[in-house]
């Protein structure tokens, strides 16, 4: 069963109005390397562990139909709030048992997810599920990220990494997944044509008040914020003064510019 850490609605709201899209260069590669293996027109994507449908309504040019699952009815309820397009839905259930048919999938997807769930069901799920020659894509960003303004960078990056030391006790054990920039799931993956595909770096503009919320949106935060509130919301009260000291100014919408590190797992289902 895939870990639950997102049940709540104040969790999902943060979740939806602060996570990060895809970027365009991960989803340029995924595209670039299912266009070698599929033909045009794509007919039927799934989104696993979409969450509040960033990544879902991205590849919702690109198919007839896609679907969106996560384990978290609150995160749903999130997703299908958001404006999106006709031929994306939504639906709650595990990523290990996915409703729907055999060999149905062209690509299915995980976008920051893929670290939470019980990886070795998940993975028969997504051979029963796949096309032959369909394509899973398993993605993710890092939490070793810098936050860049102006000739500051490295303090406001020591101030992020401070936090996020804090926070480290709290996170769950399944994020050593990602610690190992998922060296276990991708040995786990058992086609032959797959690959991986690490330092993506991503370049996004953002006002401060933006990534204080991104600290809300962490299962960590969540957890520390409901074992010791005070202590909590303290410990964010503090980085934003800092973050504010050091860039000279006393507005939390003053643009910042994060940059993170992505990594890519793509394979293909023998045909």
């Amino acid at each position: 069963m895939a870990t639950q850490l997102f049940e709540g609605k104040e969790h999902a709201s943060y979740y939806q109005k602060f996570r990060f899209e895809p970027s365009q260069e991960v989803i340029d590669l995924i595209f670039s390397y299912v266009d070698e293996r599929l033909h045009k027109p794509y007919g039927f994507a799934i989104d696993v562990g979409c969450g509040t449908g960033q990544n879902t309504r991205i590849l919702s040019p690109y198919f007839n139909k896609v679907l969106g699952f996560d384990i978290s009815e609150a995160q749903i309820e999130e997703a299908k709030k958001a404006p999106g397009s006709s031929n994306v839905t939504y639906s709650v259930c595990p990523a290990e048992e996915m409703p729907v048919g055999d060999a149905s999938v062209d690509l299915l997807t995980a976008s920051t997810a893929a670290h939470w769930f019980n990886i070795e069901k998940f993975l028969k799920e997504v051979d029963r599920v796949l096309k032959p020659g369909g394509c899973l894509a398993f993605f993710s960003y890092f939490v070793n990220m810098e936050v860049h303004y102006k000739d500051r960078s490295e303090q406001m990056t020591e101030v992020f990494s401070e936090v996020m030391n804090i926070l480290g006790p709290y996170q769950h054990e399944k994020f050593n997944n990602m610690r190992t920039a998922y060296d276990e799931i991708y040995e786990a993956i058992p086609y032959p044509d797959k690959r991986r595909i690490e330092n993506i770096v991503t370049k996004i503009q953002m006002p401060l008040s933006s990534l204080m919320g991104l600290f809300h949106t962490s299962s960590a935060f969540q957890i520390y914020l409901k074992a010791e509130p005070e202590k909590a919301k303290e410990v964010l009260r503090t980085a934003e003064e800092r973050f504010l000291r050091i860039m000279g100014t006393s507005s939390t919408e003053t643009e910042i510019e994060m940059w993170l590190q992505n990594l890519l797992l793509s394979a293909s289902k023998p045909q």
